[in-house]
């Protein structure tokens, strides 16, 4: 079989993606889900389409391959691209341009009996060619619907097809602007590839991004099954294989909101486990499949148990519903460090901040998890004058952290590099 770009099966090249190219620690030795030959035709595809942002690089292993894209420089996230590679048979594209032009005038409708035996005339030229049976045409004009593209209307007992009417698309720049930041960004982003003949992503367009999380596309496919699902309100079943896992898990779940990380990029699905009771955070690039089922009557009251929750979910976790726990640490800043009072003003998430003294705030928190606290706290190492965990467990584990930052760095662990008002007081709960 002649190699291909296009694809068949997009969760293929997505895993591939991700994997070797993402993540960037695997070399072909590591690849063992199906052949050498099968990963050298997946390394093709994806060069082709990225070859300007692919790096290589020789470790002991084996040779790594993975992508270099520095996303201040492109304001078009290139990854798109691969979206735009479905494979079609030459019966499902020459179907499609017939179509469109039976149904090219809006104003214009005809049952599938007449538009079958049009088909039929603008083949009858190709006596070769396989002439589709109205179950195909149907079938096709189906999807159509489903994209809004056509529209049926029915009279009497026949249904008559025509083409929806074309909305003529302004706001160039916002389409841009959404492409880029918006979940399922993918689908902003043929507006400017219509008006603008695609490209490589490095245009004239008036959006830089400092920070430019674009390994998101990856999951849109997944992203949209899910968004659709909560828009109708329905369960799922979803197939997902956490990292570093082979095995593959099945869960029902009612999907109840789309997590979005501010400082990675990373996204995440809660939802109602139907097996546990409990709401779960599901990572969105594990999720290998988000099958719809039927409509959950319950699907309001599982997302407002969610809603109850979300004062107290400082990133994703749950911790399955279980108690809450309490985290609170004292920082200390001279007269001229208003920034960091400030900062934790602004970065509190579901905390709260209090002001005890001209040098003292103290921040507060109950959340479900905190050992999602953890890397917060870490940035204000040295100013920290009293720190306290409800959870005895977290308190002892922080603690070791630090301890074993203290050994990597030769440091003796009795504060070194602290501030003066940062070394008073080791025990009993301070820190």
């Amino acid at each position: 079989m002649a190699y291909s770009e296009l694809l068949k099966n997009f969760e293929n090249i997505r895993g591939y993606l991700r994997d070797f190219y993402v993540f960037g620690f695997k070399s072909r030795g590591d690849f063992s889900q199906k052949s050498g030959r099968s990963y050298d035709d997946e390394r093709r595809r994806v060069e082709s389409w990225l070859g300007g942002h692919i790096g290589t690089r020789q470790t002991p292993d084996g040779k790594n391959v993975f992508l270099r894209i520095d996303s201040r420089a492109y304001r078009k996230n290139p990854l798109f691209r691969v979206w735009q590679t479905a494979a079609f048979t030459d019966g499902d594209i020459t179907l499609h341009f017939i179509l469109f032009d039976i149904l090219n005038d809006p104003e214009l409708s005809f049952t599938l009996s007449e538009i079958t035996e049009r088909v039929d005339g603008y083949l009858a030229e190709f006596p070769s060619t396989h002439t589709p049976d109205a179950s195909t045409v149907r079938k096709k004009l189906g999807e159509y619907i489903n994209a809004g593209l056509i529209l049926a209307e029915k009279r009497g007992r026949a249904l008559y097809y025509r083409r929806a009417p074309e909305c003529r698309a302004g706001g160039r720049d916002a389409a841009a602007f959404f492409s880029e930041v918006a979940p399922c960004g993918v689908i902003g982003s043929f507006l400017p590839d219509v008006v603008d003949g695609g490209g490589d992503g490095n245009g004239d367009g008036i959006f830089t991004f400092k920070h430019h999380y674009i390994t998101g596309t990856l999951d849109s496919g997944i992203m949209c099954e899910l968004l659709s699902a909560m828009h109708e309100k329905r369960d799922v079943t979803v197939s997902s294989r956490p990292s570093r896992s082979k095995k593959t898990y099945s869960d029902k779940v009612t999907p109840l909101r789309i997590f979005i990380s501010a400082g990675g990029g990373r996204e995440y699905l809660l939802a109602y486990d139907i097996n546990s009771r409990r709401v779960l955070p599901f990572r969105l690039d594990n999720i290998i499949s988000a099958d719809a089922g039927e409509v959950c009557p319950d699907f309001d009251a599982r997302r407002a148990i969610l809603d109850r929750m979300l004062p107290h979910i400082w990133g994703v976790d749950t911790q399955g519903s279980a108690r809450l726990e309490h985290v609170s640490f004292t920082v200390y800043h001279r007269d001229d460090e208003e920034h960091i009072p400030a900062r934790l003003e602004r970065e509190k998430r579901c905390g709260s901040v209090e002001r005890l003294d001209k040098n003292h705030t103290r921040f507060e928190a109950d959340v479900y998890d905190a050992n999602e606290l953890f890397p917060f706290i870490r940035t204000f190492i040295c100013r920290i004058t009293k720190l306290e965990f409800s959870d005895k467990r977290k308190d002892a584990k922080f603690r070791r952290d630090l301890e074993a930052m203290y050994a990597l760095y030769g440091l003796d662990g009795e504060g070194d590099g602290e501030s003066e008002k940062g070394k008073e007081g080791k025990g009993g709960g301070e820190a």
